[in-house]
């Protein structure tokens, strides 16, 4: 393991300890996963411009866990981060079906997804990470209060001490 490496895996360690440590964090998700009544909702945190990591999650099941996942970096751009920087959530009420791209598309199944809720996680008007909801065993038709529950969720999410003193150095 390379010297870069080895630090970055040291920060990301930290930030998910801290979170974990975090009652407003897994509050809001174990809340929002019964909210909704979904298989997982996950916090995906960037620690680099577009490049990030599940940090915490609430699942039904363990079979479900993505905790330390990263992304499909090259799948997240600048166009879909200004989108979520402008506020923009996300609903996919299946995958299959929806207008992605099939990276996108074969990153979700990886992930066992069948329907996909979005939500950005702002602080100090910058993109702290995402807040996701997701439907692995069914699919899920979103209705308007899912979607104003993760806004609502998303927002408390910008609250808690480990993010919004979290201070972003790259958007």
């Amino acid at each position: 393991m390379t010297s870069n490496n080895r630090d970055l895996s040291s920060v990301l360690s930290r930030i998910t300890n801290k979170l974990q440590q975090d009652l407003v964090v897994s509050d809001t998700l174990h809340d929002l996963r019964d909210a909704l009544n979904v298989d997982r909702v996950a916090l995906y945190y960037f620690y680099t411009q577009w490049k990030g990591q599940v940090t915490f999650e609430a699942i039904v099941d363990r079979k479900y866990s993505i905790v330390g996942s990263t992304g499909a970096d090259e799948c997240f751009n600048l166009e879909y981060a200004a989108l979520y920087l402008g506020g923009r959530i996300y609903s996919t009420d299946d995958i299959e079906k929806a207008p992605i791209s099939e990276c996108h598309r074969d990153f979700l199944r990886g992930l066992q997804v069948r329907s996909n809720l979005v939500s950005p996680v702002l602080t100090q008007g910058k993109l702290w990470g995402l807040l996701v909801a997701h439907q692995c065993h069914t699919l899920k038709m979103w209705q308007p209060a899912d979607i104003e529950a993760i806004r609502k969720h998303s927002i408390d999410l910008a609250t808690a001490p480990s993010i919004c003193n979290y201070d972003l150095q790259y958007n």
